[in-house]
Formats: C-alpha cells, sequence, structure tokens
C-alpha cells in the first residue's frame, strides 16, 4: 500500500476514535440526584440508582456476594461481586469505604450494589 493512501486510512481512525473516548467522560460537577453520605439516610428516602458513598464495617455475610452494612445510623444489605473485594483479608472491625448506587426494586427493601470497596487505614 503506498504511503499516501495510508495516512488518510490512519486520519480516519483517530477521528473516529475521539468522539468515543470522549463519550466515556464522565461529569463530576454539582447535580440534583441525590447522593447518600448515611444509611439512615438511604433507609429514609432510597431513590433508584442514586450515588452512595459511605464509610463503616461490613458486619455479616448473609450469602453470595451478600453482605450486610453498618456505618453507625443503620444496617443495609450490600452486594459486592468477589472481584471487587480486597486482596487483603479483612472482618467486622476492619474500617471499609464502599462507593456504588442504591439498588430500590419495588416491595423490597433498598440495598446497595458495591462498585469499589477499600480499606480505610486506622
Amino acid at each position: 500500500m503506498p504511503k499516501l493512501h495510508r495516512t488518510p486510512i490512519l486520519l480516519l481512525g483517530a477521528a473516529l476514535a475521539l468522539p468515543a473516548a470522549v463519550a466515556f467522560a464522565q461529569y463530576t460537577g454539582p447535580s440534583t440526584a441525590p447522593g447518600y453520605s448515611s444509611v439512615a439516610a438511604i433507609l429514609k428516602k432510597p431513590v433508584d440508582d442514586s450515588v452512595v458513598s459511605l464509610k463503616g464495617y461490613i458486619v455479616q455475610k448473609t450469602g453470595h456476594e451478600k453482605y450486610v452494612f453498618s456505618d453507625g445510623t443503620g444496617q443495609i444489605t450490600v452486594e459486592i461481586d468477589d472481584h471487587r473485594l480486597p486482596t487483603t483479608p479483612f472482618n467486622d472491625k476492619t474500617k471499609v469505604q464502599i462507593s456504588g448506587e442504591v439498588d430500590k426494586d419495588m416491595m423490597q427493601a433498598p440495598k446497595v450494589d458495591v462498585k469499589t470497596i477499600t480499606l480505610v487505614q486506622p
């Protein structure tokens, strides 16, 4: 293939890839959507898919990828995929920070779908 023909193809490929990269950017400014910082606030007025960032303790495992989380204001079921768990062992006395989304289904108690969990250093 002559050099002249390769350049437009490479430019076209780069031009098509640029909008895809921009589409994955995330807005980080102010929002009117609720963002929860306590279990009590979630339980009081749960809104599906709302952002959650909590510090507290995983106090019990209740099933496959299901746990009870407590932050001192209440307890809520959290779902943590096995591959998201920290590689360092932890227990009910280890403080963690979880981030994710509220999962509110009709006629069921709200829970949190955890996207990240990190151990909090004492």
